[in-house]
């Protein structure tokens, strides 16, 4: 490996964001650019503009003038390196960047879709459309939901537990008309991003099931497995969480605990391509499905490459910035995508140099 570059690009947001415990206003994405032999590999994180640092100082000089194509062991080398630095966060962003890049850069090299170096279990990766901040109003709402269902996506997620779970009766007001709105046409889902108490969270979800509610995330804090468990137990609708896994062990612990129905994933977060995979084994080892967090993009081979994902996350934040941002992104009409079958190596992804560098800020 030759050379690893870093950028930094804040986008700002379409509507102001917004959802049980935090709102905001723009996104940043982290890019990594792992170069060797005239072949580029992309890989990237959405956090905080430190992470860049961690890349450039920290990372960079353990992978830059190894093999390209031993990805598990620079994995293992950086994830060692930041012992003292502290792992979680913003450094395991940054390991995560770095090691899809060098994923990406394997395959290209061999002139591979990921998924084919990655070996395939589907064809076929279904989405969900999801967004349904708490910021918006009814209108914008519903303008979502019905753009959703216009592509044939055929579950749709909203945000709950707005202002950590004090407007409930809002909460009910928009789940219903996300519900009016899909119809019998897609599967509504939930996510209250941690706001909810452990006995509200069971009285809102019984509430919400008879809208059609089939999925709660997070419903309580992530780091409450307990209180997971005790919901999942009480409850009728699948019990998720997993995005803020930023190691394996974090996966290995919830799985086992019994606290989810399917485990989540963000390969932004969780250590890169070599993580994803290695939690998606660790799910279907105790019988649980797993879903991609959100970074549609990234998720699609990874997804396509284990036979327990359930589906991905088609975040609408996301895929505006990654269309905005590279091209080759993938086509979600009918409620699925197809990583791969354009034939481009690696993910597929090139950055769109002009329309990025509008936002580009270090």
């Amino acid at each position: 490996m030759e050379r690893l570059d870093v950028s930094v690009y804040r986008i700002p947001t379409d509507l102001p964001g917004g959802d049980a415990t935090l709102t905001w206003d723009a996104t940043t994405l982290v890019l990594v650019e792992a170069t060797a032999a005239d072949r580029t590999g992309l890989g990237f994180t959405y956090g905080s503009p430190a992470t860049a640092p961690v890349v450039g100082h920290e990372l960079a000089g353990l992978v830059v003038g190894h093999d390209a194509f031993d990805v598990p062991a620079a994995n293992d080398r950086v994830s060692r390196a930041l012992r003292n630095t502290g792992r979680p966060g913003i450094a395991a962003g940054a390991v995560s960047a770095v090691d899809t890049a060098l994923w990406d850069l394997k395959a290209r090299l061999l002139g591979l879709p990921l998924v084919r170096l990655l070996g395939a279990a589907r064809d076929e990766v279904p989405v969900y459309g999801s967004g349904g901040l708490t910021t918006y109003d009814d209108t914008q709402l519903e303008r979502q939901l019905r753009g959703w269902t216009d592509q044939g996506i055929d579950r749709v997620k909203i945000k709950v537990a707005e202002s950590w779970g004090r407007h409930e009766a809002r909460d009910l007001h928009r789940t219903a008309l996300a519900s009016r709105t899909v119809g019998d046409t897609a599967g509504l889902f939930v996510d209250a991003n941690g706001g909810y108490t452990r006995k509200q969270a069971v009285r809102m979800a019984a509430a919400m099931a008879g809208l059609g509610v089939t999925w709660l995330e997070e419903p309580v804090s992530s780091d409450d497995l307990s209180g997971l468990r005790e919901v999942r137990d009480a409850v009728t609708a699948d019990v998720a969480a997993g995005e803020y896994g930023y190691g394996l062990p974090y996966f290995a612990r919830m799985a086992a605990s019994g606290a989810v129905d399917c485990l989540q994933a963000d390969v932004t977060r969780c250590g890169g391509v070599t993580v994803w995979l290695r939690a998606a084994a660790v799910a279907e080892g105790l019988g649980l499905h797993i879903s991609g967090h959100c970074a549609p993009h990234l998720h699609a081979h990874v997804a396509a490459a284990v036979p327990n994902t359930r589906h991905l996350e088609w975040f609408h934040d996301h895929v505006r910035i990654e269309n905005m941002l590279f091209h080759g992104t993938l086509d979600p009409r009918g409620g699925t995508v197809t990583p791969g079958a354009s034939g481009e190596p690696g993910h597929g992804l090139t950055l769109n140099r002009p329309a990025a560098d509008l936002h580009r800020i270090a």
